[in-house]
């Protein structure tokens, strides 16, 4: 209860029913439908269709992970100087650590069967829960622009080598107009399956990550065969070694490889929601993302060791590589694994989300569906693929500024929900104007507090090299610049303690075992 909202009376054990293993739904008309809070995609789904399994979960983690930015994170980490062994540790390292508040935000999801920005009204209240989703919205629209353009590049390549002088084509925009079409069927295809909703990404999903896996694993024994062996990248020292020269470039690059998967560590409940119980999605996010995650890398570098003993160089782009043959079959595999990949993360890591937060904005306006075409456009329209133009931009300006700012809302949600309701929430007032979520007028000034100071520490100190990035040298801080290297942990952290000392001073307490939610 807040100091600023009358007490809320315990609600009617009608407005709820307790499942199995502690899950809880919402009873029929426990909120009405007129509600301007509620709309069918942001309701709890209901018990008998939380059906994720272990391997669903798994299988998810699987076909996010396996993609060409995945694999071209190793090579990132390389270009910086790092050899394949510290470029591993790393990606492995940043896993574990994601790892931890992914499963935090997670347990919401089968227990209450809320997607993210319903979650976040806990915190940030019924209306300022926006802030978070359209920071986690605007963060997946980008993405989906990378990726989509990544994969439209990648068909436009492999087609040019089967059909020829397809790249010669005449240029609209400074590019081949056949690469604008492969761009766009790609874009169209992606936006098609997610349009038919969280079923079909599921099906999707179980038959994607064993294909792609397959497709991989096919090309790795393709250019063993062709080397005789791995080349000499595997023997390749690194150029920072373990000494003063490492460390500056491993922490911003451990924060950078966090921050690849921050966005999903807020919005993890989207999926969660459908899962069948809480050890589904701890055991099949715990077997899914760390081990897959450093597994690819470790095969990314395997694969392009092998490519510099048979041409000469190290090729770390999968696409480019395929390329070099001329096997038709070879190539029109290539392809499809390629396009399934892609698809694959796509819509799962940066389409869903911004569907939902999008139709929290306005739920009336806005559904599922209608949230998934906004995404699709705006990310075409804010072109973000320029963000992956040099290792020094992607990692440490893109990768490092979304890790902060995501890190303070991951805190925020975790000190909320762990340490301040200890896992107790009034479902239905979730959805109710002037309920226990409602704080002042809808916002929750502690969580904003913590977020502004959480996000100012974690990001106040960016900088840029002269020449290789958007922020003055000295930090847009400069007395911060020393935390701008740990900006995912300082954000995370700083929100956390913050929100929960606001919180116990200002008289925030949780539902008790007698309201809606049950424990």
């Amino acid at each position: 209860m807040t100091s600023t909202v009358p007490p809320t009376p315990p609600l009617p054990r009608q407005d709820r029913i307790s499942g199995p293993s502690g899950r809880v739904e919402l009873a029929p008309g426990a909120v009405p439908a007129d509600n301007r809070f509620v709309n069918e995609d942001l309701l709890p789904v209901p018990l008998e269709r939380r059906r994720w399994t272990t391997y669903n979960f798994a299988a998810l983690w699987v076909g996010m992970a396996h993609n060409i930015p995945s694999w071209l994170l190793a090579s990132g980490l390389v270009a910086l100087g790092m050899d394949w062994k510290q470029a591993v540790l790393t990606i492995a390292l940043a896993n574990l650590i994601v790892l931890g508040p992914m499963l935090l935000t997670g347990h919401a999801g089968p227990k209450y069967g809320v997607p993210f920005p319903v979650l976040a009204r806990a915190s940030f209240g019924l209306r300022g829960a926006n802030l978070p989703a359209l920071i986690r919205a605007a963060v997946a629209c980008a993405w989906f622009g990378i990726q989509t353009w990544i994969g439209g590049v990648g068909i436009f390549t492999l087609l040019g080598k089967i059909f020829g002088g397809w790249a010669k084509a005449s240029e609209i925009g400074g590019q081949p107009w056949t690469l604008w079409l492969c761009f766009i069927l790609f874009w169209a295809l992606e936006l098609a399956i997610i349009y038919r909703g969280m079923d079909t990404l599921r099906r999707f999903e179980n038959w994607a990550a064993p294909f792609v896996i397959v497709g991989a694993v096919v090309l790795l024994v393709w250019v063993a065969v062709k080397a005789g062996g791995f080349g000499p990248l595997l023997d390749q020292p690194s150029e920072l070694g373990w000494g003063k020269d490492f460390w500056p470039v491993f922490f911003p690059s451990l924060m950078g490889m966090i921050a690849f998967w921050a966005t999903l560590s807020l919005n993890i409940p989207d999926f969660t929601r459908f899962g069948a119980g809480q050890r589904a999605q701890i055991w099949g996010q715990s077997l899914g993302l760390p081990t897959t995650m450093t597994l690819f890398a470790l095969l990314s570098v395997l694969v392009t060791s092998g490519s510099q003993a048979v041409y000469g160089e190290a090729i770390w782009d999968p696409v480019q590589l395929v390329a070099r043959t001329d096997n038709v079959f070879g190539l029109l595999y290539a392809l499809v694994t390629v396009l399934v990949a892609t698809v694959s993360v796509n819509i799962a890591a940066n389409v869903v989300s911004p569907a939902y937060d999008l139709a929290n904005l306005a739920p009336k306006l806005i559904n599922f569906r209608t949230g998934a075409l906004i995404t699709g456009v705006v990310g075409v329209l804010i072109m973000p693929w320029k963000l992956t133009e040099t290792p020094e931009l992607y990692i440490f300006t893109w990768l490092g500024l979304v890790g902060g700012l995501l890190g303070t809302v991951a805190g925020i949600l975790i000190a909320d929900y762990w340490i301040v309701r200890r896992t107790v929430l009034d479902l239905a007032d979730l959805y109710r104007p002037g309920g226990r979520y409602w704080y002042a007028n809808g916002w929750n000034w502690r969580a904003v507090v913590a977020f502004a100071v959480g996000g100012v520490l974690a990001i106040g100190g960016s900088h840029s090299a002269p020449g290789t990035g958007p922020f003055p040298a000295d930090g847009l801080i400069p007395f911060l610049k020393p935390l701008a290297d740990y900006g995912w942990a300082v954000g995370l952290a700083s929100s956390l303690v913050l929100y929960v000392v606001l919180s116990g001073r200002s008289g925030v307490t949780p539902a008790t075992s007698g309201d809606s939610a049950g424990r």
